[in-house]
């Protein structure tokens, strides 16, 4: 793919350390893209990362996967998204992996991830951990993802409840990560319907998207704080993603910030709008 200073989508990003005294162990990064000199179809990649491990080597382990990650997106002909973002992702645990064996200090370091990838209006996700990916189309909000820890597998065996789930003690048990010594499985249930079968899931990756509709990749520093219907209404009561983000990290702080916050909004221009020729970028990163 060829990178791009102009997004044919809207973007907006923010990161917060939170108010807990600890390094900021999120990062995240958004490219946009042509698919070839002879292919003008546009692209737009964004990955989140909250890294895990202590005296500095979560932060590492988060950078190393937003970076490898991507990278191997970048330098890919976006022919086979799902297979481009699997091998990303494994790339990115195997540099986290050899990075923590060399350190005594940074042994057993790891990281989530959730990566959106938009081809067109096409879109395409993939997952390790419990860094969350929502898309938002008019009044309504559907987490896409499916969280990585005990909580999730403890639900799902119908050990306890949903309304459990929020306060459990293994809330925060992560079932899956980079960096390990195997390669993570790498999620790719694209979760439209709440009902659906996990195969129906994966038959969503390629998801049209619709003018209007708004993708947003987060960490658990703001899902941990702020319920999905206080998303949904923030984002669409803002008069741009701009300031939905602020938002967003402003209301998880305000009730503790106990965790770094990290958010990421991608949105489809409506049909009224036109993307003006300038001031959009062609990457975005930060922590």
């Amino acid at each position: 793919m060829i990178r791009t200073t102009l997004a044919h989508l809207h973007i907006a990003a923010l990161s917060h350390a939170g108010l807990s005294g600890k390094n900021n162990e999120d990062r995240y990064a958004v490219s946009s893209f042509q698919l070839a000199k002879d292919d003008p179809r546009p692209s737009i990649f964004a990955v989140v990362a909250d890294g895990i491990g202590g005296h500095r080597a979560g932060e590492v382990a988060a950078e190393l996967a937003v970076n490898y990650i991507s990278m191997h997106v970048a330098e890919s002909n976006a022919r086979k998204p799902v297979k481009i973002l699997e091998n990303a992702i494994h790339d990115a645990s195997q540099a986290i992996a050899s990075h923590s064996a060399g350190k005594a200090e940074e042994h057993g370091m790891g990281a989530t991830c959730a990566c959106v990838w938009v081809i067109e209006n096409r879109l395409y996700i993939a997952y390790v951990g419990d860094s969350r990916v929502y898309l938002l189309r008019g009044k309504y909000i559907q987490q896409l993802t499916i969280d990585h820890t005990w909580v999730q597998e403890a639900f799902e065996k119908g050990i306890i409840t949903a309304e459990q789930m929020r306060d459990h003690p293994n809330v925060h048990v992560i079932r899956r990560h980079l960096g390990g010594l195997r390669l993570p499985e790498v999620d790719f249930r694209l979760r439209i319907d709440n009902n659906e079968t996990d195969e129906e899931s994966l038959n969503n990756q390629g998801f049209h998207l619709e003018p209007g509709d708004t993708i947003l990749i987060c960490t658990d520093g703001l899902t941990d704080l702020v319920w999905n219907d206080e998303i949904q209404q923030i984002i669409r009561s803002k008069r741009d993603l701009k300031v939905a983000t602020e938002a967003l990290v402003a209301l998880a702080n305000e009730r503790g910030g106990h965790d770094n916050i990290s958010v990421v909004l991608l949105a489809m221009p409506r049909v009224e709008e036109t993307l003006p020729k300038k001031g959009l970028f062609g990457w975005l990163s930060g922590e």
